[in-house]
């Protein structure tokens, strides 16, 4: 398999993707044209923040199965697109975490004391120390606008300087703002009490211009703007205005709308704005670490399935990894065996779970199902975006949890609802606990069977009387078809029997058409599960 690097990783980074003996090609610098025909054949694409990966890329990639962006951030990728695809979208979420919050801090210090103005001035030859008279951070307040794993780092890092923090984050409960050792307010106290701001959110549509003309409004005078997010955060020609008019003292911006930022930016030209060029993870720690993340998690999803740092499809440990997956093989088949059950569109899916899993979050093994029964339906589906396509062909999708079962209770459950009517199939696990257990079919619409859901398959209802396991046998036999197991379930002597029949080779039309002439058979249907 193929990993194209479009930016500037770590080389060192991308060792654990060369050890396990992936293709690994870096080209930075490329044209749209050229990076559309370099990932023409790539299964896996690692960026940083330079290379957008648009719907249009994406499309050029035909064989891309995974996105990897070797940062915090995936404002850069289209993950509505990805998903739709049924590309995995994955990042390093803690790569960066002390660096940026460590640059936030050096800017925190560096606004107050003037640090680059001061230094700039020396360095041109003057003496000028009454001009960059600064303000201490003891006892100064410092408002933090989103209290994620950088923005609480930030707050312990200043709690050092004495510095009162407030904090505004609508998903922190309070019991955590005690053990932060900080105050949890609302958004406009932020602006109100603080001397000092700095934002760390995403940037979605909720957030853009967050801290824009209205915010700067509800702001004490004299407050001091920090920006180690994300550009757009932060309204640039409304904070050019709060500067001018003297509402903000100074800001300092790792991070703009439009990077880099044209030499004639309103911004660069005052002496109270210091700016660096998107710093905040550009130190050797923290390159080589979210290089060796993504890596990582890259190499395990296309060897495994194993899915860590994954943006648009829940990610499991390794410990869930290791229950789930074999109830996820398991599930797929179960899908895959249902869609060639069925001979009208599906409206309703069903899936009940029960035993081990019913303890579990059981939503990764409903993706699977839905893969499976719509493999055929859409050459796009697999479990990014299986409920995605559900959703767009009208198929409604539920899941119960059994808590207590009999013995024999299934693990999975699975109806499926045509307007033809409903059918159920069901399996379970045998063997010991995780990888090394193997799933069974146990039950098809009512009758109680067991086989292994793998390779070719008949499945036939015929009446329960003497000689047809033998007439069946012969008529495959005198076809050159060999039986490598035979399984029957019925409901009570002499009634429907229903039979689940392993087969080394699909049939052909004539063979299927013999076996459903035999008197005695009321329906046969081929089953292919082979991968």
């Amino acid at each position: 398999m193929k990993i194209f690097v479009s930016d500037d990783v770590s080389e060192s980074g991308l060792e654990p993707l060369l050890a396990a003996g992936f293709a690994v090609e870096k080209r930075t610098g490329l044209t749209l044209a050229e990076l559309l025909e370099a990932i023409s054949d790539c299964d896996g694409l690692i960026v940083r923040s330079e290379t957008k990966v648009t719907a249009e890329l994406m499309d050029a990639a035909r064989s891309l199965r995974v996105v990897g962006r070797a940062g915090v951030g995936v404002d850069n990728i289209d993950v509505a697109s990805a998903t739709a695809r049924g590309v995995v979208v994955m990042n390093a979420p803690d790569g960066n975490t002390i660096t940026t919050a460590e640059h936030t801090i050096a800017l925190l210090v560096a606004l107050a004391r003037r640090v680059p103005q001061g230094n700039a001035s020396l360095k041109s030859g003057n003496w000028e120390r009454k001009k960059f008279i600064g303000v201490e951070l003891q006892g100064k307040v410092l408002g933090i606008i989103g209290l994620g794993r950088i923005g609480r780092v930030v707050a312990s890092r200043a709690r050092a300087f004495g510095m009162n923090i407030i904090a505004y984050d609508p998903f922190v409960a309070p019991e955590q703002a005690r053990d932060l050792e900080l105050e949890i307010v609302p958004l406009d106290e932020v602006f109100a009490r603080a001397d000092f701001i700095t934002v760390h959110t995403p940037l979605t549509a909720e957030t853009r211009g967050l801290i824009g003309a209205e915010a700067f409004g509800k702001m004490k005078r004299g407050v001091r703007i920090i920006n180690c997010a994300r550009g757009g955060l932060v309204d640039e020609r409304a904070l050019y205005e709060a500067i001018k008019t003297e509402r903000v003292a100074g800001a300092a911006l790792d991070v703009f709308e439009q990077e880099p930022p044209p030499a004639d930016h309103p911004l660069l030209s005052l002496d109270e704005v210091i700016a660096t060029p998107h710093l905040g993870a550009s130190t050797k720690e923290a390159q080589e670490g979210v290089a060796v993340t993504v890596a990582e998690q890259m190499r395990d999803y296309l060897l495994t399935g194993a899915l860590r740092g994954a943006v648009n499809v829940p990610a499991l440990g390794t410990q869930e990894l290791h229950i789930l997956q074999p109830y996820t093989v398991l599930a797929e088949s179960l899908g895959r065996f249902q869609a060639q059950l069925v001979d009208e569109a599906v409206r309703e899916v069903r899936l009940e779970y029960a035993g081990e899993i019913a303890e579990m979050d059981a939503a990764p093994v409903t993706r699977a199902f839905l893969a499976g029964l719509l493999r055929d339906v859409s050459a796009r589906v697999n479990v990014v975006n299986a409920f995605l396509i559900a959703e767009e062909r009208g198929i409604a999708v539920t899941s119960s949890y059994k808590r207590t079962g009999g013995e024999f209770s299934p693990a999975i459950r699975t109806s499926v609802v045509t307007s033809g009517g409903e059918q159920t199939v069901s399996g379970t696990l045998f063997g010991s606990v995780g990888q090394d257990a193997k799933g069974r079919i146990t039950e098809i619409n009512g009758f109680h069977i067991e086989a292994i859901p793998n390779g070719h398959m008949l499945l036939m209802r015929s009446r329960d009387v003497p000689g047809v396991i033998g007439r069946i046998g012969t008529i495959l036999g005198e076809r050159g078809v060999n039986i490598s197991r035979f399984h029957l379930g019925r409901r009570e002597r002499g009634g429907e029997a229903i039979s689940v029949i392993e087969i080394d080779a699909p049939l052909d039309r004539d063979s299927l058409e013999a076996l459903r002439a035999f008197e005695h058979v009321i329906s046969a249907r081929q089953i292919d599960l082979d991968a």
